[in-house]
């Protein structure tokens, strides 16, 4: 088979290929392989343009036995690093006096990987996050039965320590249940017609009890009319309820609770008409630095803060999650000393 027959094939693949003959060289690329190894590889010694050890032992060993092989090969386009799964075969009757090559073909991983990695992550997360609890529990359990066996202060002391981490935990496994369920509904479009303001002032009624122990009045700006949209009234209920929550726990210094909702004949970042439901808060703001990763199961801008505020760093997921299935958007701003505001944007319908 000639070079020029061997381009043409190449050239009709879908992944990054090439092939390698007999005498070590790459005598046949694809655009997308020359794309990802090199525009000057056609003619060279493979051993300098790929360079990587693990490659360059599968492509030897496939040119030596005829066996096929699979092994992978890290890129870099510059903004990210990038794994590729290389397939080694060996073709026959091509190449140097027609003595065989060896075929190449590149498929980006980098997603499995990924997802490989943030399922480590959270089973990781999930374990930090559960063992202090546990630890404090032992650790209480064992003191009772010993040296406070029959000290009654300490024994309530040390009980009301216990219910506050088993709580904890309570909250934990709920939240990552609550999780579960709302990417398990992401892609799964809500049918019921809601009123956008009565889920609000559910919400905010539900919650006055908490804002006013801790010291917060809301300032609720709605309009007149209803605002109908496509949604599940539970599921937008406790997107509300945990912003709300949040505000009241993290910017309650500020006094008062702004919620506002106005709505728009033609939402530019839903390209339809919409409503933003804002949730603003006057405490002390969240550095900048934190906004783009709030959305991230268990990160917290202030870890110390939100484990003594009883948060389980999963409550701005479940948000991101809910608000998607409703094609919506979540929009964070804030300002160190300056509050925060927390948007979302949701489709609404029109004259309803």
């Amino acid at each position: 088979m000639g070079d020029d027959i061997l381009d043409a094939l190449l050239a009709a693949f879908p992944l990054p290929s090439l092939a390698i003959d007999s005498t070590e060289r790459i005598i046949a690329a694809n655009t997308e392989a020359l794309t990802l190894i090199g525009q000057q590889a056609k003619g060279r010694n493979y051993v300098t343009i790929l360079r990587q050890p693990a490659l360059l032992d599968a492509i030897e060993a496939t040119l030596t036995d005829r066996t096929p092989r699979t092994t992978r090969y890290l890129s870099n386009d510059g903004a990210q690093d990038t794994t590729l799964r290389v397939s080694c075969r060996p073709v026959r009757d091509v190449g140097q006096d027609g003595a065989g090559a060896v075929l190449l073909s590149f498929e980006d991983v980098s997603h499995v990987e990924q997802a490989g990695q943030m399922r480590r992550d959270f089973v990781a997360n999930v374990s930090h996050e559960l063992r202090t609890p546990l630890t404090a529990l032992m650790g209480f359990i064992e003191t009772l039965r010993g040296p406070a066996r029959d000290d009654a202060a300490a024994s309530t002391r040390f009980l009301n320590i216990m219910q506050d981490e088993a709580e904890r935990m309570n909250r934990l496994v709920g939240d990552l249940m609550s999780l579960n369920r709302v990417e398990g509904d992401e892609r799964v479009r809500p049918t019921q017609s809601v009123v956008l303001n009565d889920v609000l002032e559910s919400t905010l009624r539900t919650l006055r009890p908490l804002a006013s122990e801790a010291g917060v009045t809301f300032d609720i700006q709605m309009p007149d009319t209803p605002v109908h949209m496509i949604g599940d009234s539970d599921q937008l209920k406790q997107v509300f309820t945990n912003l709300t929550e949040n505000a009241i726990k993290y910017g309650g210094s500020g006094g008062r609770i702004t919620v506002k909702m106005t709505t728009s004949p033609r939402e530019a970042a839903l390209r339809a008409p919409g409503a933003r439901v804002q949730v603003i808060d006057y405490g002390p703001g969240i550095d900048p630095v934190h906004l783009p990763r709030l959305t991230e199961r268990f990160y917290r801008a202030d870890d110390h803060r939100s484990r003594a505020l009883g948060g389980t760093g999963l409550g701005l997921a479940i948000v991101k999650h809910i608000i998607n299935r409703h094609r919506g958007r979540l929009r964070v701003e804030s300002e160190l000393g300056e509050g925060a505001t927390f948007t979302v944007i949701l489709p609404v319908q029109e004259n309803v």
